[in-house]
């Protein structure tokens, strides 16, 4: 897996395809900012509402990159696609809200308790696209391209042929996405190297 065919950056105001933008906030709105993309989009995919703000922001991330490379999947099987997904802070915005739940009640809530994992927002995504690769979440200081690279060679080493990657940071209002699809070609791509990597990262 060699090239960049296709990615998505989503930051606290503006929302990003292959380099342009498709949503902008609206603060004047009452929806939350990833409801706000998701209306403006026009997904249908009712459990979207159920997910913790991580879980919605790699749903909306990876759905924008099928929509705007809808046949990619096509290229492979469903055991063939990886996923590598990391942050700095696990799972942290959803464990603050669990912790409030239970402040000052004896009743936690069991609907946020079960994203107090980083690696649901995989299943997920895996559970509707029905991809059966191998994926995997790490928590690390800082957006590392040379940890996508090292990964998506294991990745490859065990029958991967295209992965889907991402730093999905989102904590308390503040967000840093960046999902990357990784094929051994495609048009219009983008060389997979560390430079590229950290040039997405900064945009």
């Amino acid at each position: 897996m060699k090239r960049i065919t296709a990615y998505c950056r989503l930051k606290e105001d503006d929302c990003a395809v292959n380099g342009t933008e498709v949503v902008r906030r609206d603060f004047a709105s009452t929806d939350s900012w990833f409801k706000q993309i998701y209306k403006a989009q026009g997904f249908v995919y009712p459990k979207f509402y159920k997910m913790d703000a991580l879980s919605q922001a790699g749903y909306l991330a990876s759905e924008l990159i099928k929509r705007a490379y809808p046949d990619f999947t096509l290229n492979y099987g469903d055991d063939e696609i990886a996923l590598i997904f990391a942050n700095s802070t696990s799972s942290a915005d959803t464990d603050l809200r669990f912790i409030k739940s239970y402040e000052g009640s004896e009743s936690p809530s069991p609907s946020v308790f079960v994203y107090t994992l980083p690696n649901i927002v995989l299943g997920e995504i895996a559970i509707l696209n029905k991809w059966y690769g191998e994926n995997m979440f790490a928590v690390l200081p800082k957006f590392a391209p040379g940890f996508f690279l090292d990964y998506l060679q294991v990745m490859e080493s065990t029958g991967a042929k295209a992965a889907l990657c991402g730093w999905l940071e989102v904590l308390e209002g503040k967000v840093d996405v960046l999902l990357f699809l990784v094929e051994e070609s495609g048009p219009d791509s983008l060389e997979l190297n560390a430079e590229n990597l950290l040039n997405l990262s900064l945009t």
